[in-house]
């Protein structure tokens, strides 16, 4: 029998705030979304206080709780300590499916003779030491039944094993519908009409009336439930299929010279991203958008796509289409909130593929990579394509942010 393990780490973006301020311990902590709008984020005493995920930060300032800690997204920090809890876990075994930012499903085969709860919790203290990182562990026969064994690791000791008969049908039984993985709020409320609310009693309903209702996806969750595994640890991560940046500015625009600075910026960090990946892109799309929330302003929404002479990963190439569609998605008199530029038609660099007409791609790959390292070692924006504007009013309000503490010489730890 295969076992795999669902690593989650515990309130993750709180936790990394927690991390090199230890004295946030025990404390509520909330994270904003961008613009400090609403929180995306909270730890279990925030929870306890009662405030709900997507709460606007205005309410959340009026509780005026003397103990709550507000903080701005730093994804620069969360993306580098999610980094460092999975390469940790390589120490523990080399088959790791990387599922999200917080959480990834690790292949415990070898261990199936041992005592898998005891391994656990070794493997919970060593990524607590090496990084500061609570986490839960569910140990199981198939994904699905980890991502259920996780559930109850975070209610318990951070480590739950579900692999013996009574131990599968209590985690089964005691299982909402709604909670099983693959199952959206559609699903289950369409399950629930049907008698069906629990994972245990989806394993029993019949195989032909599961594919009829549900097709092949609702046939492989019920059959991961049972313990067939359907999904195996997939190891190599698949391309990304596109590649957005986009932003809600911190006060809004209205000439075209400052969205022009915008998809200036925009372009060179989707460049950037794909060159990270070592992917070209065939086509980009940008789009212009109003604050839908100020009825007394007009709105207006404007988008336009357009196909890229070559497929490249070339920011001179990428930016000059950008702008191109800017000048004809511009509209003069309006008050713009929000904007973005998205890459796709994205292929791997060593499989691109040239129409019989197309222009000869120019090789840019040199200077790219050059530009690439003179902005990692000396900071973003060091080295920009063309005139690109260094005030940025337009960035995002972050006011509640803290250091990079990871990722940024100016910005590491101080020792007193």
């Amino acid at each position: 029998m295969s076992l795999i393990g669902l690593v989650d780490c515990n309130n993750f973006f709180a936790s990394c705030e927690r991390v090199f301020e230890p004295h946030l311990q025990n404390r509520p902590i909330v994270v904003l979304s961008n613009n400090d709008g609403c929180v995306i984020a909270r730890s279990q005493e925030a929870k306890d206080l009662g405030i709900p995920m997507g709460e606007p930060y205005f309410k959340v300032k009026a509780m005026r709780h003397p103990d709550l800690v507000v903080r701005s997204s730093n994804y620069a920090l969360y993306g580098d300590m999610s980094a460092r809890v999975f390469n940790s876990l390589r120490h523990f075994t080399p088959e790791i499916e990387i599922y999200s930012i917080d959480e990834c499903f690790i292949n415990l085969d070898k261990f199936s003779h041992g005592d898998l709860k005891t391994y656990g919790m070794e493997i919970r203290q060593k990524i607590l030491q090496w990084t500061g990182m609570p986490i839960s562990l569910g140990i199981a026969p198939t994904k699905t039944l980890s991502k259920i064994a996780a559930r109850f690791a975070k209610k318990g000791d951070g480590c739950e094993v579900l692999r013996s008969r009574a131990d599968l049908h209590y985690g089964l039984a005691n299982t909402p519908i709604g909670d099983v993985w693959g199952v959206g709020r559609r699903w289950a409320r369409s399950l629930r009409a049907d008698g069906i609310y629990t994972a245990l009693d989806m394993t029993r309903a019949p195989d032909a009336w599961l594919r009829k209702k549900m097709g092949v996806v609702g046939l492989r969750t019920a059959q991961e439930l049972r313990g067939i595994s359907a999904h195996g640890i997939e190891q190599v991560t698949p391309d990304k299929q596109s590649i957005r940046v986009s932003r809600s500015f911190g006060q809004m625009l209205h000439s075209q010279d400052q969205l022009e600075a915008v998809i200036k910026t925009f372009s060179l960090r989707a460049s950037e991203k794909l060159r990270r990946g070592h992917l070209v892109a065939q086509q980009l799309h940008i789009f212009l958008r109003t604050n839908r929330h100020r009825e007394d302003q007009p709105q207006y929404r404007g988008e336009l796509s357009a196909a890229l002479p070559y497929p490249t990963s070339d920011s001179r190439i990428i930016q000059k289409t950008a702008l191109a569609c800017l000048k004809r998605t511009y509209r003069a008199g309006y008050h713009y909130k929000q904007a973005g530029v998205l890459l796709y038609g994205l292929t791997h660099e060593d499989h691109m593929e040239y129409s019989l007409f197309a222009q000869e791609a120019p090789d840019s790959a040199p200077l790219m990579q050059a530009l690439d390292q003179i902005n990692k070692r000396y900071g973003e924006g060091s080295i920009n394509i063309g005139q690109c504007r260094t005030e940025r009013s337009w960035y995002a309000t972050r006011n509640h942010v803290s250091p990079r503490y990871t990722t940024s010489w100016q910005e590491l730890p101080k020792v007193r």
